[in-house]
């Protein structure tokens, strides 16, 4: 069966595969793999290429295109993808058998930590079955709905994937492949004969999936005697080598001290090493069509790796490929330096991080309180997250991020207004910049639609969870007995600070949540600001709904409240849309005993020494600096008490 697959120009074959996992209890989703016919017998066939020790160059022309197969593994976040990769890495000989294989193409320490793929990462892989020499190249991919422009890219050097559900364990008890069977069929239009049950975990079946891959996958459609015509599907930085690019041979031959061209940037390197990912880079003499490597070419600067590139050879021009479809961020958020000292080694190490990951915008940006920075739009969240994370990991930069927002959209009301901005409908993406509604006829918020699966016992409360978020149902459907789908249209600002954790909070673990972009919709919206003493904060500005603002605005103060340390003066904390003022809190002033040594006399002496105090608070809180901690602007944002 045929079946499209992500953005972009992929069309291939998705295999299905059930893989098990004991982390799942009992839940729905079940990891497919491909697979037909009876389960073959494990052995032991001559590799000839089989050690990631080797030191030799590969003879890439010893694999024809009708030996090759490329390929992804998909798959709902952690239902296995790593653990599959792991024993297709061993099964063909590619790393050693051991206990210690766990993750080994998540080489990211943040992708380590939360055992989840961030990054898609690439292998080469060869297998000999019949007496034939295969060369598989897998692509691992995320699978987190914030990283789903990585599967995006990941699928243009693929010609079909692997599609993992996860089952729970097929060898215990209280499995029930034949139930997942019918909810794959149902929701996927998959036969239930094409799924092959495994367990990555303890390699069961799992070399039936690489045969399946083999039978079922077609091989690339390219031509070796056509001009070279390769695609930069990924990159990475290396402060030694420059950049490193991932590229698929669509047409033609690569070989070190080729001269190339990029079709973007019109410059013209010269190839100083070509090889495959076996898994770590091993060097060989030539890539040809059909095959997946990495090229090194003396790229230096960061604008010369673009992802989508095309790479030709300076006498045989091509017609340059697609590329891909520029991922559109949901969430942004601002980026500062702790100390401005540190903003050109800040700015160096953004500039190299989102070489690797492309779906990351950067608008520079400047604030009062903080300096100078950025403006960065993510995907989502724990995308968000992330990238903080490998800042401070990869480049040791430590920042200030303030509270993530989404895109709004203002319709401008006057013609005066539309000639300043040059357009008459505006995308605002720093609250402090909201326009007044005087200015505007109406304003817009981004939605989304979202899909949870969750089991019938919680629908009652996922339904009241929705609702509160101002959801609005679209569909309701059992996919079987137990098991609902629903659908809803959901204000992207409602989902995406916390509503994850709530959702899985509420369902004990087994509700799941996927989302797409729904475009626009109207929404009365309002700019509420954050005052200290009557002071603004303008990073904790944001924008809400009119029906919610007071609810956000008490819960802010509240939240700030505990996060702003104690003064010797008394500190206001307001919120206030316009010049009304919706919520308040006191952080109540430290106060020190003046009277403790007045053991006696007339009691105008205790009053002089409480007047003479109050004086002196009056005049400290007119000069007093109040310093706002730097984690407080995601913290006071989240709707839900910290646990």
């Amino acid at each position: 069966m045929w079946t499209p697959v992500g953005r972009g120009r992929w069309h291939g074959r998705a295999l299905t595969v059930w893989a098990t996992s004991a982390a799942h209890r009992g839940r729905l989703e079940p990891r497919l793999t491909p697979s037909r016919g009876a389960a073959a017998k494990s052995r032991t066939a001559d590799r000839l290429y089989s050690s990631a020790d080797r030191k030799e160059k590969i003879d890439m022309s010893r694999f024809s295109v009708e030996n090759i197969r490329n390929f992804s593994i998909i798959a709902h976040v952690d239902h296995g993808k790593s653990t599959l990769a792991d024993r297709l890495l061993e099964l063909t000989g590619t790393i050693d058998k051991t206990k210690n294989n766990k993750q080994v193409l998540d080489k990211l320490q943040v992708e380590r930590e939360r055992g989840i793929t961030v990054k898609a990462q690439t292998a080469s892989l060869f297998y000999n079955c019949e007496g034939k020499q295969y060369l598989l190249n897998l692509i691992d991919t995320p699978g987190h709905v914030d990283f789903s422009y990585e599967v995006s890219r990941s699928l243009s050097a693929c010609q079909g994937v692997l599609l993992v559900v996860d089952a729970n364990e097929i060898d215990l008890k209280n499995a029930d492949p034949a139930r997942v069977e019918k909810q794959i069929e149902k929701v996927f239009d998959i036969p239930s004969d094409e799924c092959i049950k495994i367990s990555a975990k303890l390699g069961t079946n799992v070399e039936r999936v690489l045969q399946a891959v083999i039978e079922r996958i077609p091989p690339p459609k390219v031509h070796r005697k056509n001009p070279l015509k390769a695609l930069v599907f990924d990159s990475t930085f290396d402060q030694y080598r420059g950049v490193i690019a991932n590229v698929a041979l669509f047409d033609g031959v690569v070989s070190k001290g080729d001269k190339i061209i990029s079709a973007h940037t019109k410059k013209t390197y010269e190839v100083n090493e070509v090889g495959v990912l076996n898994p770590n880079e091993q060097p060989t003499h030539k890539l040809y069509a059909g095959q997946v490597g990495y090229l090194i070419a003396g790229m230096k600067d960061v604008t010369e790796a673009q992802i989508g590139d095309t790479l030709y050879l300076p006498k045989q021009p091509v017609e340059p490929l697609p590329g891909f479809k520029s991922a559109k961020p949901m969430v942004f958020a601002g980026m500062y330096p702790i100390d401005q000292s540190e903003y050109n080694n800040l700015k160096s190490a953004v500039e190299k991080l989102t070489i690797n990951d492309s779906s990351v915008t950067v608008h520079r940006d400047s604030s009062l309180a903080l300096g100078a920075g950025w403006r960065l739009g993510f995907l989502g969240l724990l995308h968000m997250e992330v990238f903080n994370q490998r800042l401070e990991q990869e480049y040791n930069a430590s920042v200030i991020l303030t509270t993530p927002t989404v895109p709004y959209k203002a319709v401008l009301s006057s013609a005066k207004l539309i000639k300043e901005y040059r357009e008459k409908e505006i995308t605002i993406i720093n609250p402090a910049q909201f326009p007044d509604k005087s200015k505007v006829t109406e304003y817009l918020e981004p939605v989304i639609l979202g899909t949870i699966i969750t089991p019938d016992e919680y629908t009652g409360k996922v339904m009241m969870l929705c609702q509160a978020r101002r959801a609005v149902q679209k569909n309701m459907m059992y996919i079987d007995q137990n098991r609902v789908m629903l659908k809803y249209l959901f204000p992207l600002n409602e989902i995406v600070v916390d509503f994850y954790d709530s959702l899985k909070s509420l369902s004990s673990g087994y509700a799941s949540f996927d989302y797409e972009d729904a475009g626009y919709q109207t929404a009365d919206l309002v700019k509420m600001d954050i005052l200290l003493n009557g002071n603004l904060v303008e990073e904790l500005v944001t924008i809400v709904h009119k029906d919610k603002a007071h609810t956000v605005g008490k819960a802010i103060c509240e939240r700030l409240k505990d996060s702003l340390p104690r003064q010797l003066f008394e500190i206001a904390i307001q919120a206030a849309i316009g010049s009304k003022i919706i919520a308040r809190e006191t952080v109540k002033a430290y106060r020190k005993n003046v009277l403790a040594k007045c053991y006696g006399g007339d009691i105008t002496r205790k009053m002089k020494l409480l007047k003479r105090q109050a004086e002196g608070k009056k005049k400290l809180r007119k000069i007093g600096n109040i310093e706002v901690p730097k984690d407080a602007f995601i913290k006071v944002l989240r709707t839900q008490p910290d646990k």
